[in-house]
Order: C-alpha cells, then structure tokens, then sequence
C-alpha cells in the first residue's frame, strides 16, 4: 500500500512536491558522503602530512573504479526497476537482484585480484614515486580489500532510491558514512595508523553500508520480489543494466583516466605541492558536487517511473525542474567558493602559503558549477528512458577526444596552470553539446516514437 502511494504520487502529484519529496533525503546523503571524503583529507592532511596526501591523491582516482561498478550495477538495475515499477512490471522486479548479485560477486572479486597484483604499477601510472609511491600503494592496497563492500554498499543503495525511497536510502548511507569517519579518526588520530588507517575506516563504513541493504532485504522492506539470495542472471534484464548502468560506470573510468594524464602532468611539469595542491582542490569539487548528485539520484526514478507509464510531458517537466532547483541550491556555496578562496582551502592546509596562481587555480576549477546541473541530470535522463548510449558517448569523448590531449599537451607548453584551465574550457564545452542532445530527445519524446520495456524484452526475447 505504502509503495503504491509513492508511485501514484510520482505518477500524477505536483512535481515540485515530488522533486522536494524525493530530494532532500537524497541531498542530505550526498552531502555526508562528500563530508567524508573532506574529512578523510583533513585527517591525513592535518595529522600525517603533505607527502601522505599526495600519495593519497594519487590513489584516490583509482578508488572510484569499484564505486564505478557500484554505479554501472545499481545505476543500471536502478533505471530498470524504475522502468519496471512504472510499467508494472512484475516479472523482471522478480528477477532484478538475481543478476545484480551475480555481476556484483563477479566484478569485484576481477577487480580486487588485478588491483592487488598491479598496486604498485598502478600507483607509478599516476605519476607516484618515492615517498609519495609507498603512501599511495599503501592507501590502494587496503582499500582494495575491501572492493565487495565498496560495490555491493553503492548498487544496494541505487536500487532503493530507484523505489522512489530516498529517505531510507538516506539514512543507510549516514549510518555508514558515520561509522567510516568515527572509525578513521580512531585509527589515524589515536592509534596512528597513517594512511592505511584512512583506508581501514573507509572499509569499515563501506561494509556498514552493504549491510544496511542487507538487513532491508531480508526484512522484506523492499517494495518487490527481491529474491535476495538469487544469482540467476536473465538475457534481457543483465542487458538492460549493462546498457543503463554504463553511463555512470564510463564517467567513473574516466575520471581514473583524468586522473592519470592530470597527476602526470603535474608530477612532470610541477611539483610534490601542485600534486597535494590539486588533490585538494578536486576534493573540494567532490563535495560542492555532491547535492547536485544527491538530486541527480532522486530524479532517476521520478523520470523512470513516469516513462514506464508513458507519462512523457512529466519526463520533460521533470528534468527542468531537478535541474533548475539543482542550479539553485548549489549557487550560494559557489559564489562563497570564488570570492573567498582561502577559507576552504586554508583549513585542510593550514601551514601553506597561497600563491596568486593557486586562488587563480582554484577559481577556474571552480567555475563550472553553475553549469554541472544540467551535465548531471543529462546524464540520468538518458539512462533512465532506455537510452543510456548518448551519455556513455558523451563521457567517452569528454575524456578521450578533449580530455586527454588537452591535458597532455596544454601543461607541457604553458604549465600546470593549464590543467585547471583547460578543464574550465572542456566542461563548458560538454555543457552545450549535452544541452543540443537534450532539447533534440525532448522533441523525440514529444512525438511519443519511444522505446518501451515490453519492446526492449520482446526484442531480446525474439
């Protein structure tokens, strides 16, 4: 009854009801996970030192990549199940955790064995060496065991917020988020445990937060036929969060694949205090991202769920919407970002100096902002209608026709102020061409020739 009352209300409620109802749970979450990640960076930047959170800076886009599963797993099997809920679905609610538990063992186990045989490798393909090289093998190597926890933990959390149940989703990820950053104080601060301490605690949260889901589960509070100890997998269902799941999952590898030109260049062209120094200006732009992310998430199943019903015009109305509250929410705490600079920044790093190029730095980096809205949603709309392709190009091309070359040659010739300005250039870039697809499928969807689940099953069936 409770389920059917939360669809009903995605179905046919205002939608800035639905938008507030759905978000603010979803933004509280996204706001403790980025808390943790600026806190993870305070308790290494303050309480081991400059040369361990360079190291730390270094694996850090490594850590992404089971989070990308994560994503590629709950982010996919999210959209179907939206799709699913909406349409009614029953078979494929059924057997959804079936193929979700099966890519989810899989996965980690390919990816926790190859991390583990190429750490070091992997850390001096980041750029590392020396002291900066052990701290990060260190931070990658702990972290890596506990990969299942990391994917299980996120595709878990997904597939809740797919329901439409953003605060249960909420307060699954605070619980854990509250034990990783209890639990990497204790082990940094008190037991001195360096940066493998940072990466206990953050194991430990991750397996809080797989059991969060767990427990959910097995309380039957989910709103389908879970199945929880299925591994069955289906043709049409693993294709279906394959192909939805792949945005999120290529934006993850890309962001590795950022990482890697951006530490070289800097560990090439500047110096161990340009590494600590973007270290802390990406994390910084983690956490500002965080609420747009938050409702990124609850828009998923608001699209999904009206799409499977054919409810077209409140797909539209909807991503306007999310993106426009988006924008709003985030744009006080970037104008406080570019006119004063040096309170974040001086607080994780209290003992260095500020030069002019570093404010300048950081503004550039900053400056994209207002415009991450859009790209976010972007980015959930098309999976969540069946069209997960335009996104996975887009953040192909992001990487591999701007990213890449820019950040290898810009540094070379004109220093490392050009990684934060030419990520300036390329993401305004990426805005607008996202904005030519997005009003292009809004025409689409307005014309109703649209691709439905049924049409999807039959196809593969066939």
């Amino acid at each position: 009854m409770e389920n059917t009352k939360q669809n009903n209300f995605i179905l046919q409620g205002n939608l800035w009801k639905v938008m507030y109802q759905l978000s603010w749970p979803a933004v509280i979450g996204m706001v403790l996970y980025g808390l943790n990640v600026v806190f993870d960076a305070i308790f290494v930047g303050r309480f081991v030192g400059e040369a361990a959170f360079a190291g730390v800076s270094l694996a850090f886009p490594l850590t992404q990549i089971p989070l990308g599963i994560g994503q590629l797993i709950g982010g996919g099997a999210g959209a179907v199940l939206s799709i699913a809920i909406g349409a009614n679905d029953k078979s494929t609610q059924r057997k959804l955790l079936g193929n979700v538990n099966f890519l989810t063992i899989v996965l980690s186990l390919v990816f926790m064995i190859l991390g583990l045989v190429f750490t070091t490798s992997l850390i001096k393909m980041m750029g590392g060496s020396g002291q900066e090289l052990q701290y990060g093998s260190d931070y990658l190597r702990v972290c890596l065991y506990g990969t299942v926890f990391w994917v299980a933990g996120l595709a878990g959390n997904l597939i809740v917020r797919a329901e439409g149940k953003m605060k249960t989703a909420a307060w699954m990820m605070g619980l854990g988020l509250l034990v990783n950053i209890i639990a990497t104080y204790i082990l940094i601060v008190i037991l001195g445990l360096g940066v493998e301490g940072a990466a206990i605690g953050t194991n430990i949260g991750m397996a809080v937060y797989t059991l969060t889901f767990v427990v959910y589960v097995l309380r039957k509070k989910a709103s389908f036929d879970t199945q929880f100890f299925s591994t069955k997998r289906d043709k049409a269902i693993m294709k279906g969060i394959m192909s939805n799941g792949a945005p999120l999952f290529i934006m993850s590898v890309m962001m590795v694949l950022q990482g890697i030109v951006v530490m070289n260049a800097l560990t090439s062209y500047g110096t161990t205090a340009d590494v600590t120094f973007y270290g802390i200006v990406f994390r910084i732009m983690s956490f500002m991202m965080m609420p747009i992310i938050g409702l990124m998430r609850s828009l998923q199943p608001a699209i999904g769920i009206n799409f499977g019903a054919g409810n077209y015009e409140r797909v539209i109305q909807s991503f306007k919407i999310w993106a426009f509250s988006a924008a709003l929410l985030i744009l006080p705490f970037w104008l406080f970002l570019m006119l004063s600079p040096q309170s974040i920044l001086g607080f994780i790093l209290p003992e260095r100096v500020l030069s002019t190029d570093d404010i300048s730095n950081f503004r550039y980096f900053m400056g994209v902002l207002p415009i991450l809205p859009m790209v976010f949603m972007g980015l959930t709309f098309f999976p969540a209608i069946n069209k997960g392709k335009p996104a996975a190009m887009l953040g192909l091309a992001r990487q591999v026709v701007f990213y890449v070359p820019a950040m290898l040659l810009l540094p070379k010739f004109f220093g490392v102020n050009w990684v934060y300005i030419g990520s300036f250039a390329i993401d305004v870039i990426v805005a607008l061409w996202l904005s030519v697809l997005i009003v292009k499928e809004f025409k689409h969807l307005r014309s109703g020739k649209v691709i439905t689940q049924d049409s999807i099953n039959k196809h593969v069936e066939g």
